[in-house]
């Protein structure tokens, strides 16, 4: 998950400090959740996928057969 959280991130061409003012997260939590320091929260989940239009279940690794479009 946490990779597949940083790819996405790195895709979209955005830097943790982006991605945090676009859903309203500090980018030290944001680095944090990407290292694995910390589990993020759900609300930060469902923030992340409706700010890069992906769905929960890719990010979270249950859908086998979705990948992150490249």
């Amino acid at each position: 998950m946490i990779q597949r959280m940083a790819d996405v991130r790195i895709d979209h061409d955005e830097t943790q400090r982006q991605l945090a003012a676009a859903i309203g997260y500090h980018q030290v939590q944001i680095a944090r959740y990407e290292t694995g320091k910390n589990a993020p929260p759900i609300d930060y989940l469902l923030k992340f996928c409706k700010h890069y239009h992906v769905s929960a279940d890719y990010i979270l690794g249950l859908d086998k057969n979705s990948e992150w479009p490249r």
